[in-house]
């Protein structure tokens, strides 16, 4: 997965989970100032983010997530060692 499929994979689950507009999710996009999101949901989205990534999440891995491409940045680790499956589960 390219870290442009993991963007549109994190938009889908945006739109179909928080009730977004498609057109309100691009790259740049603050989760929380423009999304409205709040940590709870944050939680949601990497949840719902579980079957494509490697092994636990640390939550300090995204104490500087602020864009919807910072948690590409710091998912696309993750997907890409899920999908060599070079990871302890």
């Amino acid at each position: 997965m390219t870290k442009d499929e993991l963007f549109i994979k994190i938009k889908d689950i945006l739109v179909q989970e928080f009730a977004l507009s498609p057109d309100k999710v691009s790259p740049g996009t603050s989760l929380f100032a423009e999304l409205d999101l709040d940590s709870i949901d944050a939680v949601e989205l990497i949840v719902k983010m579980k079957p494509y990534i490697a092994g636990k999440i640390e939550p300090s891995l995204f104490k500087n997530v602020r864009t919807v491409w910072d948690v590409v940045d710091v998912l696309f680790p993750l997907v890409e060692t899920a999908r060599s499956g070079d990871y302890a589960s």
